[in-house]
């Protein structure tokens, strides 16, 4: 099932890569059985040490390597280009902090006025953490969840992924997001989902024993219920 809006794409892409592989991977068998039948030794009773005298090869090496040059620069870099390009502004979509821990996904959210608290990792330990500069005001109104991740439909997700202790790989194979979790950094990938259900969390690392155990819950809710839940102060007017 594909739940998010460039999910599409990405199934496109592999099928794309999985037709091209195939198409070499029969170009080269033909080539492969040609080499068998035109060099056999019943054709081809004594060997030529001298090997190929013209240029052939070499025009074909550099055909090649045109081709290769031409999918490089003519579209892979473009693409890779457009897709950067449409990462969306974290200034209007929803951002979530995922931190992985042995055995377990948490988000933690910037509640109403949509600011975290600054962090530093070095100042994380048992009674923070996450690394909290308890003295901002910004974190006031933070909060976290573990297990079951919200987030609204038809709205840009921003997820900053982190990790507490080992890497691990934050995976929704329903909205084609896979990223690592690495100790110390937070980096942010991001989708669209057009469709409201629960979707599985997994990680896709090997972590640990408990690897298996390491699981989680998208929930995917309408707008209207995830502002109620995320910043009730809003919905009600109250401050």
């Amino acid at each position: 099932m594909v739940a998010s809006e460039h999910g599409h794409r990405i199934d496109n892409l592999i099928w794309y890569v999985h037709l091209l592989m195939g198409i070499l991977f029969v170009g080269w068998l033909c080539f492969f059985i040609f080499t068998l039948i035109r060099f056999r030794e019943s054709k081809v009773e004594k060997a030529d040490y001298t090997g190929v005298k013209g240029h052939t090869s070499s025009y074909v090496e550099a055909g090649v390597a045109a081709i290769e040059a031409l999918l490089l620069i003519g579209f892979a870099v473009p693409i890779w280009n457009a897709t950067v390009s449409e990462f969306p502004d974290p200034a209007t979509a929803e951002n979530i902090h995922i931190v992985g821990k042995q055995y377990a996904w948490i988000g933690r959210y910037p509640g109403v006025d949509r600011q975290f608290a600054k962090q530093d990792f070095r100042l994380a330990d048992k009674e923070n953490q996450y690394g909290v500069v308890l003295d901002d005001p910004s974190g006031k109104d933070d909060f976290a969840v573990t297990g079951e991740i919200k987030v609204p439909v038809n709205r840009d997700v921003i997820c900053h992924v982190s990790s507490m202790d080992v890497i691990h790989s934050f995976c929704i194979r329903a909205m084609r997001v896979t990223q690592d979790a690495t100790p110390g950094l937070r980096i942010p990938t991001s989708f669209k989902p057009v469709r409201e259900g629960k979707y599985a969390i997994q990680c896709a690392q090997l972590c640990g024993a408990g690897h298996s155990r390491m699981a989680g819950v998208l929930n995917v809710v309408s707008e209207e219920e995830f502002d109620a839940w995320v910043r009730p102060e809003e919905m009600t007017g109250n401050d």
